[in-house]
């Protein structure tokens, strides 16, 4: 039986027997799509309320705002604006970035299981990173954001060759694979470079685990713009890519340019997981978790789906820097870490469901 989501079968139990049936039928699924997603937004700016007055130390809320419009330089208007309003900010955009990537290289491979995580992206990004540290000595994010970019994109070809390999050409099982293993050698090489040199991979120690602390607005305003122009190319593919999910023939019967489709949204999984592993480092589990779910809400339509996941993805990733603040109190736990353990047991158990874990 094929896979169902819940709008699908909304969508079904609206009659079919008059002319009218139909359009009322798709008018009450978008009006639960449009429903589902104002209630996103609000759990969005709930929990960017609780980042900003949860952590270490516990903040007086009538600071809140004017920490933010009447910085006046006191102990808590510091905590607030300095510290935990760029790692906020940060957040969101990593979010977005981490989840939309992870959206469009499911869609594009047509593979439930495509995450940059698990596609080897984001370990070919960190790789450059770390190479670029140890050998053209490189210590700001604007200098090491170009190594994250030109990883991602060597990682991306490298995992798209060695899957396309042999009889049967790209299929999602071997792009699987290809990516496990490229981004398991790289990961492992990277590990060996830093403890060669420890003194100068020491600052980037939390960084490689996956890390939201420290963040500054220097950081935010670098890989902003390049999350921005990601996010417009991400959305402007939602439709080629709704035509490229029903297979090369069809699509081109439809009129979609697959190859133009294909280079945008490699160029948009290269600036959005270039530039998110260039600010936070290599964070796993929000790309493959947030598109399954948003896909079980709205259905397989591309557009609901990137909305979503560009609301839920930092939804996600700021709850579990939270819990990564609460759990080692006074100290931390790198976001990278939760969101393992936040994104495993719910992982599995939408893989168990039969209509998310197919595409």
């Amino acid at each position: 039986m094929a896979p169902r989501s819940v709008v699908t079968e909304v969508q079904d139990a609206a009659p079919v027997s008059s002319p009218d049936a139909r359009p009322a039928g798709l008018m009450a699924v978008n009006r639960y799509r449009l429903l589902g997603l104002l209630a996103a937004i609000a759990a969005l700016a709930l929990v960017l309320w609780l980042s900003l007055v949860v952590g270490s130390k516990d903040v007086d809320l009538g600071s809140l705002w004017p920490a933010i419009t009447a910085y006046d330089g006191s102990p808590e208007h510091v905590i607030i604006h300095d510290l935990r309003l760029p790692r906020t900010v940060t957040g969101v955009v990593v979010g977005v970035a981490l989840g939309l990537s992870g959206a469009l290289i499911q869609a594009l491979t047509r593979n439930p299981l495509a995450d940059p995580g698990i596609l080897g992206v984001n370990a070919g990004a960190g790789f450059f990173v770390v190479l670029g540290v140890a050998l053209f000595g490189v210590t700001s994010i604007q200098e090491y954001i170009w190594f994250s970019f030109a990883g991602a994109v060597v990682a991306t070809v490298a995992v798209y060759f060695i899957g396309s390999r042999g009889r049967g050409g790209a299929t999602p099982l071997r792009l699987t694979l290809a990516g496990v293993a490229l981004g398991a050698v790289l990961g492992g090489v990277s590990s060996g470079i830093t403890l060669l040199r420890p003194a100068v991979f020491d600052s980037m120690r939390s960084w490689s685990a996956g890390t939201l602390s420290n963040r500054t607005w220097d950081i935010v305003t670098t890989v902003a713009p390049f999350i921005l122009v990601g996010t417009l190319i991400a959305l402007a593919m939602a439709r080629p890519l709704n035509a490229v999910a029903m297979g090369d023939d069809t699509a081109r019967s439809l009129g979609a340019n697959i190859v133009r489709t294909r280079i945008w949204t490699i160029i948009a999984v290269t600036l959005l997981c270039g530039a998110a592993t260039a600010a936070s480092g290599p964070i796993g589990f929000v790309g493959l978790m947030i598109p399954h779910v948003s896909r079980w809400i709205v259905g397989p339509d591309q557009r609901w789906i990137l909305g979503y996941t560009l609301v839920l993805s930092p939804v996600l990733l700021l709850v579990s820097d939270i819990v990564g603040r609460l759990v080692l109190r006074p100290g931390e736990m790198q976001v990278g870490i939760i969101t393992a353990f936040v994104g495993a047991p719910v992982l599995i158990w939408l893989i168990r469901r039969r209509k998310v874990s197919t595409l």
